[in-house]
């Protein structure tokens, strides 16, 4: 096991619409996709996709939904020993509906009714055995594991969508810090001088600092250096739901592979921008040899991306589905 990360796995229900309906109208569903959910849950299947063992620690209901993302993450070499599932439990749903006329998204969450992860679920050795530990948030289950992480000479990488002042404070425990562009406009406002917030950024801690920018790619400090990398706009956008996970992922593979940083950041925002063009945050998902082919020459084998599209439409009610590919 490479990478371990700490999260509570979820089930996405993707609707695709051409616009929200009004109230008591009527509007087609264009497109409709069930898929595992869950930041860093997606960041550990794209590492599965780019061919790295991973391991997954979080809780789980004992339902179909906790099913399969299990399922899910075994066809993508996750382990899952260290998945707590609650008998008791039920596992957090996600809507999330993509409006093709606006290109925005919207979510509607029933979150599950589970037990907490304890800092009594932690094992040490389980998080010293890999290389990088990936988080979503700081709290007393996740610094404690940051420090198990620390202690072992492990990497930990957060992946911080949102701003709050907790994580702001606790970057002392975080080695390479990736946020999107909500967690900046909440942390600095519109203020566009990026590299001098996020040396501001840096200075609490992270030696290696991201915002991920959507459509405009993203800017990275690493050390002094200070840059750009573009998004691969080129390509048709059909759902951004999962993208910023994605990413996460695909910088950590960059990580592993002892890449520079500028090399990283054009990598995962190639594997991101493909993972775009299928609904949902897994469908689109690439291989290795295909982000390497796209950066290339610029061409994509749709094939069996499309064929892993079909593949989640109709998993949930055959989740047997999940042990064949």
């Amino acid at each position: 096991m490479e990478v371990a990360g700490i999260d509570n796995p979820i089930m996405d229900c993707l609707l695709s619409i051409n616009k929200i309906p009004e109230s008591n109208s009527f509007e087609r569903l264009l497109d409709y996709s069930w898929q595992g959910g869950g930041k860093v849950s997606t960041a550990l299947v794209t590492l599965g996709r780019l061919g790295v063992k991973t391991g997954i620690i979080g809780v789980v209901g004992d339902d179909p939904f906790g099913e399969f993302c299990i399922k899910d993450f075994n066809r993508h070499g996750v382990d899952t020993t260290r998945l707590v599932i609650d008998r008791e439990g039920t596992t957090t749903l996600s809507f999330v509906l993509n409006e093709k006329e606006k290109k925005a998204r919207s979510f509607m969450i029933k979150h599950g009714l589970k037990r907490t992860l304890t800092t009594e679920d932690l094992d040490e050795d389980y998080i010293a055995s890999a290389k990088i530990l990936h988080l979503a948030y700081l709290n007393p289950v996740t610094i404690e594991a940051a420090k198990m992480a620390r202690k072992n000479g492990v990497k930990v990488v957060i992946d911080a969508d949102r701003y709050d002042a907790e994580t702001s404070e606790k970057l002392k425990y975080i080695d390479v810090f990736i946020g999107s562009e909500f967690f900046y406009r909440d942390a600095f406002g519109d203020v566009q001088d990026f590299e001098k917030n996020l040396k501001k950024l840096q200075a609490r801690g992270p030696y290696l600092v991201v915002i991920t920018l959507g459509e405009k790619g993203c800017v990275v400090l690493d050390g002094n250096r200070y840059f750009k990398v573009p998004a691969f706009t080129e390509l048709e956008v059909v759902d951004t739901c999962g993208a910023g996970d994605v990413f996460h992922g695909a910088f950590i593979f960059g990580l592993l592979k002892g890449w520079d940083s500028e090399k990283t950041a054009r990598f995962a925002c190639a594997v991101a921008s493909i993972k775009c063009t299928q609904p949902g945050g897994r469908a689109g998902i690439p291989d290795y040899p295909m982000t390497e082919r796209f950066l290339k020459d610029g061409y994509i084998d749709y094939a069996p991306l499309i064929e892993r599209r079909k593949l989640y439409e109709k998993a949930l009610f055959n989740l047997d589905l999940l042990d064949k590919y």
